[in-house]
């Protein structure tokens, strides 16, 4: 008679006789429980017969892990350390291993085994108290099953404790189980649910764990090693007790000769063999990934968006229990790149305690490829540390924004150019500058309480036309633009644009909203910028491409890309900030190929930026003081390629920018911008003046007896201040 049929017999005589021994055996089984808790034996089996035998049986707590774009592993997020398998990539000795130690008449017995429960009844007849339970792997599986499902450490308690309804409830629970799957089915869910000790749970995980292997490839002794824990994980932990999971892996392979699975020379061999455990501990979180900011932002993502599940438990189980494979944007390539440049530039462990964070956007996708940071992931009262991830929004990292800057005149330029505006348009830019005559999109009057200024001596008292005034940065001339085309109509533009505060709300809508009072992250500032290079194409920033379980997809939030502005004016943007990196505020960040940027420098120096951009890559670089800008400007400090007197945004945020895109970017086809309509040059180029200046200015050099370039006024802007040499020269010396 074939295995098979002989089982499909057993399973037979089972099912026919299931209610005669259940009467009998279970009785005398829990004789000692009926005694103790006043129940008489007929009562325990009325209650027997009167339990649901079906059980659904649950999904098993499985590991999550994020991958990169290349499908890298940058972490690992679980409830319980599992990773299921089928019984197919279990090794055959591990199966083995299992049966003869738990219960080695596994494949001739059904739900009960006879046997097993006579030979538990008298032992436990004559101590007084149950001292054996005779399970079965099939109890054995239900017990654990019982306790996954609880739904907290009461229950898990009562699925645990040695009671007579647990013991009630596994064996009728155990004879539904046996209808419903195959022997093979029952060891497979076994084989995964069960706890190895040291945080492992399942055989792969386990495997892993204690010896570097998939349970596919367990050796003998490994095999009867694990085997072995799963009566007692702390006593039979080989990692923590080795003495003891010696000897308990000794008695499973004389177990295992015993019934004759493996011969007498494969048992020598194997205990011959001294434990030799490889510890592979899996990290759980962000803590020590290779992206750990980026990863956190994820996490986040996950952990507070709706779509993920309707509660943040169920959004958390997910996450935890799930077993998702989430794809992500992230390229390894251009995250060292990030991570290399901003902790050259602002090394994570300075003396002056300043920090940076940077954002790489890929235009048109609006996928995040890289978010670095120059601290590591945890306590932030430690040095070099900090939980707080400031490239992102407040529910992405509990960020609330750092003042944006210069950077955002890039969208009065836009509306200008929308409007219908010109290169050559000019406008005068006064030395300080009234705020008065604006209006939000209320149709209220607003206005600073005081007048604006500029940062450098030189910047006003004359004209400037959309080209020279943004390469130059001109505070009063862009307050003049942002009054000529509407606050409201500029505050359209940034929100048009994705931009909004770090802290979710709306743009607070002022005068000096083009100067960048308003507090943003880096993330969606690079988006924002991504758009121009992607010609007005804007796309949400997105860090998740797609995520699997073992259910099948599951939805993730899209970029919601759309054509934001129109081509001719985001390529007419494009041709003006590329200016900046050549002849503006940011010259000598060029990166070889065509680019595009922005310098950024708040009030009193509290921080600096820089955002910056090609057809196929966006970034946005903000360098500052995580303690509070104001508090702890960014003047008479020391980092890591210099010292500054005060930082600029092309002094720090621009070359980190430099150095990224031009090592991100190194293996990516360049393609250039697309030229502006000829409809804006009908004023001219925008740089006549500009040439004419420059011609007088050395002139007057020459007269002088000055070399042409130098004697040049302190600063073009709020943006670039040339220094003085000798002052350059002491700070370098004097640099710690």
């Amino acid at each position: 008679m074939g295995a098979k049929t002989g089982d499909t017999l057993a399973r037979l005589r089972d099912l026919a006789t299931v209610g005669f021994i259940a009467g009998m055996l279970t009785a005398a089984l829990l004789l000692p429980y009926a005694l103790m808790s006043g129940l008489s034996v007929r009562a325990a089996n009325r209650g027997f017969q009167g339990l649901p035998a079906d059980l659904v049986t649950p999904a098993l707590p499985q590991s999550s892990v994020i991958l990169a774009a290349d499908g890298s592993k940058l972490a690992t997020f679980y409830y319980e350390n599992r990773v299921e398998v089928p019984l197919a990539q279990i090794a055959p000795v591990m199966r083995k291993a299992i049966v003869a130690i738990e219960d080695s008449r596994f494949y001739e017995h059904g739900a009960l085994d006879v046997k097993g429960t006579l030979r538990a009844v008298i032992a436990n007849l004559r101590a007084g108290e149950v001292i054996q339970g005779g399970s079965t792997l099939s109890q054995q599986y239900i017990k654990n099953a019982l306790a996954e499902m609880a739904d907290n450490a009461q229950e898990r308690r009562s699925a645990l404790e040695p009671t007579a309804g647990r013991k009630l409830r596994e064996l009728r629970y155990a004879v539904g189980l046996e209808k419903r799957f195959t022997k093979d089915q029952i060891l497979e869910k076994y084989l995964n649910i069960a706890y190895f000790g040291d945080g492992a749970y399942g055989v792969e995980a386990a495997a892993r764990h204690y010896f570097g292997e998939h349970a596919a490839d367990l050796t003998l002794d490994q095999a009867a090693m694990l085997a072995g824990i799963v009566r007692s994980p702390t006593v039979y932990n080989p990692h923590l007790h080795p003495k003891h999971g010696r000897q308990r892996r000794d008695l499973v392979l004389n177990r295992m000769l015993q019934l004759k699975v493996i011969t007498p020379a494969e048992a020598a061999t194997a205990r011959a063999r001294p434990v030799k455990l490889k510890i592979t501990k899996t990290p759980n979180g962000c803590v020590t990934s290779s992206a750990p900011f980026f990863c956190d932002y994820v996490q986040r993502e996950i952990l507070g968006n709706p779509v993920f599940g309707k509660t943040l438990r169920q959004r958390k189980a997910l996450l935890q229990r799930g077993g998702l494979e989430i794809h992500t944007t992230l390229d390894p390539t251009m995250q060292k790149a990030a991570q290399h440049a901003v902790d050259r530039h602002v090394p994570p462990k300075n003396s002056s305690g300043k920090a940076a964070a940077e954002v790489l956007v890929r235009p048109g996708t609006g996928e995040i490829t890289a978010m670095a940071i120059d601290r590591k992931l945890g306590d932030s009262s430690k040095r070099g540390m900090m939980w707080v991830n400031l490239a992102a929004d407040s529910d992405h990292g509990s960020s609330l924004g750092m003042q944006a800057g210069s950077t955002f005149k890039v969208f009065t330029l836009a509306e200008a150019f929308r409007q219908d505006m010109a290169f050559g348009d000019k406008l005068f830019a006064p030395k300080e500058f009234v705020p008065t005559g604006f209006r939000n999109c209320a149709g209220h009057r607003v206005g600073d309480s005081t007048a604006l200024g500029n940062a450098g001596d030189g910047e006003g008292g004359r004209d400037f036309t959309l080209v020279t005034g943004t390469w130059h940065s001109v505070n009063t001339f862009f307050l003049e633009l942002e009054r000529k085309v509407g606050l409201c109509e500029t505050y359209k533009m940034a929100t048009r644009l994705g931009m909004r505060k770090a802290t979710g709300g709306k743009l607070e809508q002022y005068p000096s909203f083009t100067l960048g009072f308003n507090t943003v992250s880096p993330v969606r500032l690079a988006a924002a910028y991504a758009a121009f290079g992607a010609r007005g194409r804007y796309c949400s920033p997105i860090a998740i491409t797609g995520i699997t379980s073992p259910k099948g997809p599951v939805k993730v939030p899209s970029a919601k890309c759309h054509q934001a502005i129109d081509r001719d004016v985001a390529d007419a943007v494009n041709h003006v900030l590329s200016g900046v990196l050549t002849k503006g505020t940011a010259k000598g960040n060029e990166i070889g190929r065509p680019a595009a940027g922005k310098t950024g420098t708040v009030d009193n120096f509290s921080s600096a930026w820089f955002a910056g951009y090609t057809p196929d890559m966006a970034s946005a670089v903000w360098v500052g003081d995580p303690r509070g800008g104001y508090k702890h400007p960014l003047r008479d400090v020391c980092l890591g390629e210099g010292c500054f007197a005060q930082v600029y945004g092309a002094d720090v945020p621009a070359p980190i920018w430099r150095d990224t895109m031009t090592e991100a970017l190194r293996d990516v086809p360049e393609h250039g911008f697309s030229p502006p309509s000829g409809g804006f040059f009908r004023k001219g180029s925008g740089e006549e003046e500009e040439e004419k200046d420059k011609k007088d200015k050395e002139k007057g050099d020459a007269k002088a007896g000055d070399k042409p370039g130098h004697g040049d006024e302190p600063g073009h802007g709020d943006d670039r201040d040339e220094g003085s040499p000798f002052l350059d020269w002491l700070l370098q010396a004097w640099r710690p």
